[in-house]
């Protein structure tokens, strides 16, 4: 065998060869460790903001994984956020107890509600005339009540102190009991007689107005069908009666005698002759409601020629509430 011999240019190629070798495996050693901590990354945090009753908000951490591909973007998760449903502000108020509890009636129909203002709930209602225990008011114009055995609140401006007056009186003959029965009388007062004119206003009406009408009433007066002729009569009765009835707080009205159909006791032409001396020669003071001029506009029916059917006395109530509230 023949030995092979390291002479000094031997050693020194072998030495190069060797350090070659070893910058090779180093390189790829790193290379190798690199690799490995891309693709074992850490979890990205991502921040977003959530509502919450804390000073309203409070944070969220919500890990976000990342990918290795250069190509593919992160995902990254958020929380959607919404403004917080904040109960509505409701009417400050405070309230003055009384030392007892008063008496106190409601001067129209009304609305209850759990606190002192229109942005509280309502808890009831209550009809004009209403008798109430009254234990305190508020330094916003509202008295603390009792109802049903709650406190609650209803508006000073529809509470006094004592009975009200009814909120509408009317006064009349045949035509004015047959509204009544159309329309009712929950907040209202209804003096009249079928058959009746000057004489039964006379003897027996007017007395009995004090007893129903009062401060804050409204009265309406329609007489004449079954007694045209009474036309001087009834206006010297009426104005001689305003001075008392406005001092007492009462608005009055007259109603015009309204159109016949088919009858044979009365004619359109006599009532309208009534209706224009009753307009010209009453007490300024009087307001008259024309439902002559209403029913011969809209029509109206009628069975008798007389008297009307519930349809036209509604409609009929409708005009004159209509001209009424406008003038409020």
């Amino acid at each position: 065998m023949k030995k092979f011999k390291l002479n000094s240019g031997n050693l020194i190629l072998l030495a190069a060869f060797a350090a070659g070798f070893s910058i090779l495996v180093t390189a790829s050693t790193i290379a190798d460790r690199s690799a490995g901590e891309v693709s074992a990354a850490p979890a990205v945090v991502n921040t977003v903001t959530d509502i919450s009753s804390y000073n309203d908000e409070v944070t969220k951490e919500v890990a976000v994984p990342m990918t290795a591909s250069a190509d593919t973007k992160a995902n990254v998760v958020s929380l959607a956020s919404e403004s917080p449903v904040r109960a509505p502000e409701r009417t400050a108020y405070s309230v003055k107890e009384y030392e007892a509890p008063v008496t106190m009636y409601t001067s129209d129909t009304v609305n209850v509600r759990s606190g002192a203002g229109t942005d509280y709930d309502k808890v009831g209602k209550l009809r004009w005339g209403k008798e109430l225990t009254v234990t305190g008011e508020t330094d916003n114009g509202w008295y603390e009540v009792v109802y049903e055995g709650i406190t609650a609140f209803i508006k000073g401006d529809y509470m006094v102190k004592d009975l009200p007056g009814t909120p509408y009186v009317f006064v009349g003959d045949s035509r004015t009991v047959q509204m009544q029965m159309a329309v009712g009388s929950s907040d209202k007062a209804y003096i009249a007689k079928v058959g009746e004119g000057y004489s039964w206003f006379k003897n027996t009406a007017l007395s009995q107005i004090p007893s129903y009408a009062g401060n804050g009433s409204v009265m309406i007066i329609n007489f004449g069908v079954n007694d045209l002729g009474n036309v001087s009569k009834y206006i010297s009765l009426i104005n001689s009666n305003i001075d008392a009835w406005t001092e007492a707080g009462i608005t009055v009205y007259y109603a015009a005698v309204t159109p016949v159909g088919d009858c044979t006791t009365v004619s359109n032409a006599q009532i309208e002759s009534f209706n224009t001396r009753m307009q010209t020669e009453l007490d300024p003071r009087i307001k008259w409601l024309d439902g002559y001029s209403y029913l011969t506009q809209t029509g109206f029916s009628t069975a008798d020629g007389l008297h009307y059917n519930k349809d036209t006395y509604r409609s009929l109530y409708s005009y004159y509430m209509s001209v009424i509230n406008s003038e409020i």
